[in-house]
């Protein structure tokens, strides 16, 4: 079902149902944006999960973060579990518009507990979600995730204009980090399978781009060597250190990952490095980023051009955003 129901009235508040995961949080962003700017006085309130909660706390277009304690569902039990908190959720989330991003059975769930009005979902939900709402936006899932969630404020009457904002809250350096003369980002891992670089590959992007200061960001338990060009924090920064961190960047390197989107949302300054994973679908969104994938390098929109490697794909952007003769401006 995709007729518009459009609701002429705002909402005294709205329900955003996208718990997770990092990348999918920061696709609905813009989405949420045009609703808050549509509706101004209307109180918006998101369910999310609680490692992801920060971005939303303080963020200008939520006025309310709910958490969804996901890991209390995992087991044999978890889909009782989940109902039970679905119904006692319901006194708290009640809402007269609740927004389905997810489109799971879980989330549909708690729409459909915490819906005192309408309830909208996306055409695409999975596991049945959509028996549970009242209209779905027609999207395909051959579309970008950003342009599938603006779908979903399209349908209730909110227009979306082609200039799109990545609303994020207020953040702050860790403690002893140092802006100093500029730095190239490198987020090498994931927890994606198959996704991450490698050690090899990590050691000689660090060595290439020296002397340009790169700063190692992310998780991992592995041991690495660094040259005297590196600076380590990898499992050091809070979420929103990390954010801080990657908005001082000249540019950023990453694996497809959470904070590869949040570059994404900063800045165009970005290569994404994807294996597996669909570029067009959940790459990064502005057209100018550039990306990696199966030996070939490009935007979105312009034609593609070789780079066998990924070590490859970073030196020919390295000389795009900084060249080796001004990295110390």
């Amino acid at each position: 079902m995709d007729s518009r129901q459009r609701i002429l009235e705002a909402p005294e508040s709205v329900l955003i149902l996208k718990p997770s995961s990092l990348g999918d949080v920061i696709h609905t962003l813009p989405a949420v944006a045009v609703l808050k700017s549509h509706w101004p006085e209307t109180r918006v309130r998101w369910l999310v999960n609680p490692e992801w909660a920060p971005l939303l706390q303080g963020n200008p277009v939520v006025d309310e973060a709910l958490i969804f304690p996901r890991q209390k569902f995992r087991g044999v039990l978890g889909p009782f579990r989940l109902f039970e908190w679905a119904r006692n959720f319901r006194a708290k989330g009640a809402a007269p518009l609740v927004l389905d991003f997810q489109g799971l059975l879980r989330s549909a769930l708690v729409g459909r507990f915490c819906a005192k009005g309408r309830f909208y979902g996306l055409s695409d939900a999975r596991e049945g979600a959509g028996f549970f709402y009242e209209a779905a936006a027609d999207v395909s899932r051959q579309r970008h995730a950003v342009d599938r969630y603006l779908e979903l404020v399209r349908l209730v009457g909110v227009a979306v204009g082609e200039r799109l904002d990545w609303p994020l809250p207020p953040c702050e350096l860790p403690r002893g980090f140092d802006v100093g003369n500029g730095y190239v980002v490198l987020h090498p891992f994931s927890r994606g399978k198959g996704k991450s670089l490698t050690l090899e590959e990590v050691t000689q992007i660090c060595e290439a781009l020296a002397p340009r200061r790169v700063v190692l960001v992310g998780r991992s338990e592995l041991t690495l060597r660094v040259g005297s060009n590196v600076d380590n924090w990898l499992n050091r920064t809070t979420l929103l250190e990390l954010l801080a961190i990657l908005a001082h960047a000249r540019w950023v390197v990453s694996v497809d990952s959470g904070p590869m989107h949040l570059a994404a949302a900063l800045s165009d300054r970005l290569l994404a490095l994807h294996t597996w994973s669909d570029p067009q679908k959940v790459g990064p969104y502005p057209k100018k980023a550039w990306v990696w994938k199966d030996g070939q390098l490009s935007q979105r929109g312009y034609p593609e051009m070789k780079a066998a490697s990924r070590v490859q794909a970073v030196l020919h952007c390295a000389q795009l955003f900084v060249p080796e003769s001004s990295q110390g401006d």
